[in-house]
């Protein structure tokens, strides 16, 4: 099914709409799923109904998360109605049922004994994830244009939803950063001298074929080793893998000794949110600095902070404190 033209006309189509990559990709894999689930019925012998039970299941007997089947439901969503030209209508299925449940968060003295044990490039990656708030892909995506040291302003490309947005930067990393990008740049001279550069977004390479060599779209953190471009094949030097700083994370945190808390990459953005709202500032900034649409998901920090944001203490405080009178 990999190389089928069915499957392959819904990349071109996905492409020419200005999908990114990651999109494509789990667009290409909930079609795939959904046709295996239904024993390769090709998806114009089928419908709403069709659709309607594959969402089901992912719901009642996957135990899917709600995200997860919502990510199901626009692929195949795109599927009828953008390849296939069908509209499903109200699919009435089965929705995926999860509590809310509140974030992990670090404080600022485990954020510090995270650092602490991170050097270099590492330290650089997770600094940003917790002092600008990005997530790990948004990081590594990062070209050297899109940091302003002067203003300590970072420009986030194509985030979540396709969105562009800017957020803060700590005027403590300026040094990091300014090294960062001598290494970045001296890689980038390097390739050019072999006639590559950095990968290049859309199509950019037709229209500004010299755009490979210019330091603004060189990625902040490179990867080790050049590959094939995922859309037109040209040699190139992507970002590096966020696998990396995942697997530099996991030994950071085991020698700080934090044992009591599940971190993530993501962890270092939930703290940013949390500890700006613990300081005083207005949660319509930290929506805009976390480029949340909706302000009802920046409002599950809020539940983070608890007695703090509340201004209450617990009733056992006064009744521990009237015994110990």
């Amino acid at each position: 099914m990999k190389s089928s033209p069915f499957l392959n006309h819904i990349r071109q189509e996905l492409r020419l709409r200005g999908y990114s990559l990651r999109t494509e990709k789990v667009y290409i894999q909930w079609i795939k799923q959904f046709i295996h689930f239904h024993k390769l019925r090709h998806p114009v012998e089928m419908g709403a109904t069709e659709v309607r039970d594959f969402l089901s299941y992912l719901a009642n007997d996957r135990f899917v998360a709600i995200n997860t089947q919502k990510s199901a439901l626009n692929a195949l969503v795109f599927l009828y109605g953008k390849i296939l030209k069908v509209e499903l209508g109200d699919l009435g299925f089965s929705h995926a049922r999860r509590g809310r449940r509140i974030p992990v968060v670090l404080s600022t003295a485990e954020v510090a004994a995270i650092l602490k044990k991170l050097t270099g490039r590492d330290y650089l990656i997770f600094s940003i994830l917790y002092g600008s708030g990005l997530r790990v892909t948004e990081a590594l995506r990062l070209r050297i244009g899109d940091l302003d040291p002067e203003r300590l302003s970072i420009t986030v490309r194509d985030g979540k939803g396709n969105k562009d947005r800017t957020t803060i930067l700590s005027h403590s990393l300026i040094p990091y950063i300014r090294q960062q990008i001598k290494i970045a740049s001296d890689l980038q001279q390097k390739d050019n001298a072999s006639g590559v550069g950095p990968s290049l977004p859309n199509a950019l390479h037709k229209k500004y074929p010299n755009a490979f060599r210019q330091p603004c779209w060189m990625y902040l953190f490179p990867s080790t080793q050049l590959s094939a471009h995922p859309l037109n094949g040209i040699l190139c030097r992507h970002h590096l893998h966020d696998s990396v700083p995942r697997k530099a994370l996991r030994i950071a945190v085991a020698n700080a000794e934090i044992i009591h808390k599940r971190v993530s990459c993501h962890t270092f953005r939930h703290s940013f949110a949390t500890h700006l709202l613990e300081a005083g500032r207005d949660i319509r900034t930290v929506q805009e600095l976390l480029g949340h649409s909706d302000v009802k998901t920046t409002q599950i920090y809020t539940h983070v902070i608890g007695q703090q944001f509340a201004g209450t203490a617990s009733p056992l405080d006064a009744l521990t404190t009237g015994q110990s009178d």
